[in-house]
């Protein structure tokens, strides 16, 4: 019998933090620090919203777009909040961020066109791009800058064939965010080599010290970046599968011929909801948002001096929910770093190595969790690092 598995599908390797969770699903009493989802409820307000779309028998198929109520509201979101201009028909609204992630390589890489994507980042982002028919191209990024992109490690990835800039900030796994001034020092190389950016924002409410700078807020990036973002991080709306992306209209129309193919749409009661989250947000201040950050800080602050105290040396993160400490002080890449921490004291962290090679000797850790499963947690890791060091 043939194989009937593509050769594209064949050499995708499979997840890097899925892997590793099929061991943690199979042991007992043990503590993860893995998953990048909010501990939190999804806000009364949205969750009733959604019921009351049910009830009402909201049970269709919306438009392939989204709703046009939901799109108009996103497009007054990102201007208020961000200083970005896209119209409702700019708008699609998709299943999650990730189908947002997947339409968007799809609608503009052709085969053997190199994309650029940070490292580390976000997992999906190269075998989207190998899937696409691309070559992904690591830009590597140090943790002794906060894990920003720089004009000279930019530079010296492109080639004749580059088409396209991932631009993933704030950043899963890091932390790492891109202030305006250091925006401002690549948008010149995106322009002299005609890239296209897609800029995946959906960490963008989750800042600490410093608000979030779209590059898409950038008049000369206006006909040149694909914004993705979502109500799952922020909102706490994980389980819901909402996002949405938003793109120069010829782009916008190659997205939407794939979607309305593989998705027709989003769930309704789901956009229903995210309807209703926007609108309170914009009557309230966006409160709920800002309470679920506040309460991140604190134990973003924990998580980073507890690592110093370790002795593990750590970027101290400005975005998303995350700390991304490096353990080679240990004499272990994150690999084994994690494989023994698991075995050993119970404690579940991602290996660096799945969001890229330059993330080989580092671990990643959400601090999406209560602060009572965060001090269990690092008390743990914090007398494995001293075994290991006795």
């Amino acid at each position: 019998m043939r194989d009937f598995v593509s050769k594209r599908a064949s050499a995708i390797k499979p997840s890097g933090i899925r892997k590793f969770f099929d061991i943690v699903s199979e042991s007992k009493d043990v503590i993860s620090l893995g998953v990048g989802e909010p501990d939190f409820i999804t806000p009364w307000d949205i969750r009733e919203a959604g019921i009351q779309a049910i009830k009402k028998g909201y049970t269709q198929y919306t438009s392939n777009k989204g709703m046009p109520a939901l799109r108009e509201e996103i497009s007054g979101y990102l201007s208020y909040n961000f200083g970005v201009n896209f119209s409702a028909d700019d708008t699609i609204i998709t299943v999650g961020a990730s189908e947002a992630i997947d339409l968007a390589f799809r609608a503009v890489v052709d085969e053997g066109d190199e994309v650029l994507i940070p490292d580390p980042s976000y997992v999906s982002y190269k075998p989207c791009v190998e899937l696409a028919g691309g070559v992904p191209v690591p830009v590597p990024c140090d943790g002794k800058n906060g894990f920003k992109l720089t004009p000279q490690a930019l530079e010296s990835v492109i080639t004749d064939k580059t088409k396209v800039l991932v631009f993933p900030y704030p950043n899963n796994p890091t932390g790492g965010i891109m202030e305006r001034e250091y925006i401002e020092k690549i948008i010149p190389i995106i322009l002299k080599h005609d890239l296209l950016v897609i800029s995946d924002e959906i960490y963008a409410e989750l800042t600490y010290g410093k608000p979030h700078v779209s590059i898409a807020s950038f008049k000369q990036m206006k006909d040149r970046v694909i914004l993705i973002n979502g109500f799952s991080k922020a909102f706490a709306m994980t389980g819901w599968r909402i996002g949405f992306v938003c793109a120069p209209k010829l782009i916008v129309s190659a997205m939407l011929k794939i979607h309305q193919y593989t998705t027709i749409c989003a769930p309704i009661f789901s956009q229903h909801a995210s309807l209703a989250g926007l609108k309170k947000g914009r009557e309230d201040g966006y409160s709920a948002v800002r309470e679920m950050c506040e309460e991140y800080d604190k134990r973003r602050r924990f998580m980073f001096e507890t690592f110093t105290k370790m002795g593990l040396e750590c970027f101290e993160p400005k975005g998303s929910f995350y700390i991304f400490p490096s353990v080679k002080s240990t004499g272990m890449d994150g690999e084994e770093f994690a494989t023994k921490l698991l075995r050993e004291k119970k404690v579940a962290v991602v290996p660096g190595s799945a969001f890229g090679e330059f993330g080989r000797y580092y671990v990643r850790c959400s601090y999406a969790y209560s602060m009572k499963n965060l001090l269990e947690a690092t008390e743990r890791i914090a007398e494995f690092v001293k075994s290991i060091r006795n």
